[in-house]
């Protein structure tokens, strides 16, 4: 299987939501759209150092992550990232890595926003059990 690459759009949680109070004007709401590695085989987003910045996260807490070479390392964790994929949204977390690094989307993001990835045509599209919304499982406990 090759890359599989697709278009994101991040936007800072906290902004959009003083903009919606009126707190701030939506023009100074900050917000960044790149290329993204999709990587069914990590767990988190992960975005580069340089693209927290931009958008003004802070850093919340570490944690620890082991990396394809079998290397583990604690990385900084930031949270309040408003994540959009084909139009569907999340807000969520996301581990840090250094600047220039390709961002990466992983098995959450995934599944919250309820994406398909298709190895073949190497591309990701929305489930097409659930076109119009994220249909996400939950099991119900008496």
């Amino acid at each position: 299987m090759g890359k599989i690459m697709t278009r994101i759009k991040l936007t800072n949680g906290f902004d959009e939501e003083r903009a919606r109070l009126g707190e701030i004007p939506a023009e100074r709401v900050r917000t960044v759209e790149l290329e993204a590695l999709v990587d069914t085989g990590a767990t988190m987003l992960m975005l580069p150092a340089d693209v927290v910045s931009a958008l003004g996260l802070a850093e919340r807490s570490g944690r620890r992550v082991r990396y394809a070479d079998g290397r583990v390392r604690e990385v900084p964790l930031v949270g309040g990232v408003s994540i959009e994929i084909l139009g569907r949204s999340m807000l969520g977390e996301a581990l840090v890595e250094a600047a220039g690094t390709t961002p990466l989307i992983g098995q959450i993001p995934l599944e919250a926003l309820d994406l398909v990835v298709d190895p073949k045509s190497r591309e990701v599209t929305v489930n097409p059990a659930s076109p119009d919304a994220p249909l996400l499982d939950l099991l119900a406990v008496a």
